[in-house]
């Protein structure tokens, strides 16, 4: 592949819902451009996007995929994107590198959950947008219905660039709505003149006139003209479309075909028209001394890279994407990595085609390519020439909140796995391994429940390893109600020295449930030494770590020796801490033992119409609400505090109730005491796990 200059190439993110045929569009591009000279198909397992095994495996996209290709002179950088929103991530890594984005819609399924989510995405980060109505070529597909659908979502931006051309049911060409000719599709990418036909020349009309109105709003002049009779010419209408397109202000609108290639030809032309090269974009990076540094994607300018996203596959090893912010990246340079402060010699420059690498001799600013065996590089991270210490925002990601414990059921494979889940981590950024050590176990976090079944699915297919997922332990912690009066006495003799320590204790709750306990001591007439005070203490310390209740780290305990008695021989440090934990266990029973729950703050948001569904359900959970506050779009967000063990499996529910469009995000709040029916379920389960 040719090397290209900044004003030549065009980075493209295919957005859209899940299997609407985003991958099949991209193979459409792919075979127009001869980089393949037969499409794949998502079915087969043989596209140039999915080449990972579990997504061929399932019949959709997992992660982000690059596919460069050239078109008319141009190099256009197409990134594909999973749509499910457990991988949501995916798509907001290949938006942080595109300059534009072509959301799929099938012609048949219309504006889907995903659909709305990728063009939240866009507006988020004033990406320049277009639209393709793929299933065109399926008898119910409606292009008029999808494109009304469009407006009713997304307002006057929707601007059809064509008009399907049917003979009964089968969709066999187009009209030009700029240029009011027709064609005829042929075989993939060849076409043929055709009359406009009658039937569709009030849809051509319409198509036109909002065309017209979207162009003459681009400028005073422009409207003068619109409501004075003028015409537009076509260098007009083109000129004002590049600047509406590249600001946001329009989302052109075309149609096809993505298993036939039908209208993939006009799409890619107009992608080279009117989407906007990089350095129309602008990009500024953060200098360490404070201030900005200009990058613009300028070629003239110091090098620098941003690592977009991050690819380990077992066969061909460790890639990370990059995209160029400034200067002219070349085979062998140096960089420093701004996150580590470590010099990198970047060795030798690539383009993957999927999981296909080309050698390439330099990346201009604005492209996209990928290097490899970079040390401790990871998504986020900016390389850039010594003494220029800048470093690139790194987009604000989906946070994962579904998480499950995970257990390892082969011995000796723990540390297999946890390598291996650092590579999947690596390449996923909503992926987190958090290690829970205060109840004991490992949990993994994803953005959905699919999420984490690929997580155990990729890891058996591709390192060869086990994990079992389970429902997490709750933190649950132990406090008292009331106040206890306790001695605590350990006593053994069994020749020579033995062991003796006696104290007297009182336990009752401290009011601070963010501290294990307070110790005091109100000792008189030297009955406990003071030499053994500390051992008392040191006592209580190992005693809170598991409550004698459930086994929960204790919280909220005022302890206070007053009392007690020692022998002058026997005595030790060990027989008085001995004798504290059984003072703190026989104390902390009697002083009426409860336990408390986290209790997370919740914001869940949602469109007007399901508020309703969602407070009944979090009443169902023990939820209370606190209030609703409405967010443009229509949408509000439900406020609640919630426990934490009623949110288990919260993201599916959600999901359904909403249709895929509700979003939640939750952190803890505070701790509480727990209903009676969850304590003694803990409590059983407790004595359940001693017995065995």
């Amino acid at each position: 592949m040719n090397v290209y200059k900044t004003e030549d190439i065009r980075n493209i993110v295919l957005l859209g819902h899940g299997s609407a045929g985003k991958t099949t569009v991209a193979e459409a591009m792919a075979l127009l451009a001869g980089l393949i000279t037969r499409m794949g198909t998502v079915t087969g397992g043989n596209t140039i996007s999915d080449f990972d095994k579990e997504e061929q495996k399932r019949g959709f996209s997992l992660s982000a995929a690059v596919i460069p290709i050239e078109w008319n002179k141009k190099k256009v950088n197409i990134i594909d994107t999973p749509g499910y929103f457990d991988f949501v991530g995916e798509a907001e890594e290949g938006v942080s590198a595109a300059d534009g984005a072509v959301i799929v819609v099938s012609g048949k399924a219309g504006v889907q959950t995903g659909t709305i989510k990728a063009w939240e995405l866009c507006e988020k980060y004033n990406m320049p947008r277009m639209i393709f109505i793929t299933d065109m070529d399926l008898a119910d597909a409606n292009f008029d219905k999808t494109v009304e659908s469009l407006k009713d979502a997304f307002g006057q931006k929707i601007a059809p660039m064509v008009v399907p051309i049917r003979e009964g049911e089968k969709l066999v060409g187009y009209v030009d709505v700029i240029r009011h000719t027709a064609s005829r599709y042929l075989e993939a990418g060849k076409r043929a003149d055709m009359p406009i036909p009658a039937s569709v020349e009030g849809s051509v009309e319409s198509c036109h006139d909002t065309l017209m109105e979207n162009v003459a709003e681009t400028s005073e002049d422009f409207m003068e003209r619109y409501f004075g009779g003028d015409e537009f010419t076509e260098d007009e209408i083109s000129d004002a479309l590049h600047g509406a397109v590249a600001a946001g202000e329009m989302a052109p609108v075309y149609m096809g075909c993505g298993a036939t290639a039908h209208g993939i030809f006009m799409l890619l032309n107009d992608i080279i028209s009117y989407m906007p090269s990089p350095a129309k974009r602008g990009v500024k990076g953060t200098l360490e001394e404070g201030g900005t540094f200009d990058a613009d994607y300028d070629e003239g300018k110091a090098k620098t890279a941003y690592i977009w996203k991050t690819m380990v596959d077992p066969f061909i090893g460790k890639y990370s994407f990059v995209k160029v912010m400034s200067g002219v990246l070349k085979t062998d340079d140096s960089l420093v990595n701004q996150r580590t402060s470590d010099d990198e010699k970047i060795g030798k420059l690539y383009l993957l085609q999927g999981n296909k690498t080309i050698e390439v001799p330099e990346l201009h600013a604005g492209d996209i390519g990928a290097l490899a065996k970079l040390n401790d590089a990871k998504t986020g991270d900016t390389y850039a020439e010594k003494g220029l210490n800048v470093s690139y925002p790194v987009p604000e990601f989906t946070k994962p909140y579904t998480y499950m414990r995970y257990i390892v059921p082969n011995k000796g494979e723990d540390d297999k796995v946890s390598a291996a889940l650092a590579r999947l981590s690596a390449e996923d950024i909503t992926l987190k391994v958090v290690n829970d050590s205060a109840n004991g176990q490992m949990l993994l976090y994803a953005v959905g429940d699919q999420a984490l079944d690929i997580v155990k699915s990729k890891l058996l297919a591709r390192y060869k390893v086990q994990i079992e997922l389970e429902s997490p332990r709750v933190a649950f912690k132990e406090t008292i109600t009331r106040t206890s009066d306790v001695q605590g006495k350990h006593k053994k003799q069994s020749g020579g020295h033995g062991q003796y320590g006696d104290v007297r204790m009182r336990f009752s709750n401290s009011g601070d449930n963010e501290t294990p306990f307070v110790f005091d001591v109100e000792v008189v007439g030297g009955t406990v030494p003071r030499n053994f005070w500390p051992a008392v203490e040191k006592g209580l310390q190992e005693s809170v770590v598991r409550g004698p209740l459930a086994g929960y780290p204790v919280v909220g305990v005022k302890a206070v020796l007053y009392d007690g008695s020692y022998h002058p021989v026997d005595s030790s440090e060990q027989a008085f801490k001995t004798a504290t934990s059984l003072a703190f266990k026989d104390g902390f029973m009697k002083a009426g033992p409860v336990l408390l729950e986290p209790i997370m703050n919740l914001k869940v948001t949602v469109p007007n119409d399901f508020t309703g569904d969602v407070m009944g359900d979090l009443n169902k959970r023990r939820g209370r609400v606190l209030g609703m506050n409405p967010i443009a779009g229509g949408k509000q967000v439900v406020e609640a505090e919630i426990p934490e063990m009623e949110l288990f499996g919260y993201c599916t529910v959600l999901r359904s109730m909403t249709g895929g469009i509700g979003s939640y995000e939750v952190n803890f709040d505070h701790y509480e005491q727990a209903p009676r029916d969850v304590q003694e379920k803990e409590v059983a389960k407790k004595a359940a796990e001693d017995k065995e």
